[in-house]
């Protein structure tokens, strides 16, 4: 299995984790022009822009590390583009990790 399926399945899993939750997800893989973001969902009534991050092998560290500032700036691009898109401009946002490895799933609420 390659990389892209790999995160696809990944993916998957985070969005059964944040609707069990009881999150509504609005967009999966959501792209735009300066950057792309894993799960939009719904939580009561904040928007919620999660990234998705798998370290099955135990020596690439936590997931949450992986976000780097640059990934951070241009996750939050995307996330403009996403609110001005749907025309969204009165609802509270946060930035949420999930990462799986091998112990499980753990998500991290307002990550950044």
């Amino acid at each position: 299995m390659n990389s892209y399926q790999l995160g696809f399945l990944y993916e998957l899993r985070a969005a059964r984790l944040v609707r069990a939750r009881g999150y509504r997800v609005l967009a999966r893989r959501y792209r735009a022009r300066d950057g792309e973001i894993d799960l939009i969902a719904r939580d009561g009534d904040a928007v919620v822009f999660i990234e998705v991050k798998a370290r099955p092998a135990a020596g690439l560290g936590g997931g949450a590390d992986a976000v780097t500032m640059e990934k951070r700036r241009r996750i939050r691009r995307a996330a403009d583009a996403y609110l001005q898109r749907k025309a969204i401009s009165e609802a509270p946002c946060r930035f949420d990790i999930i990462e799986f490895t091998r112990a499980g799933a753990r998500y991290i609420e307002n990550a950044f």
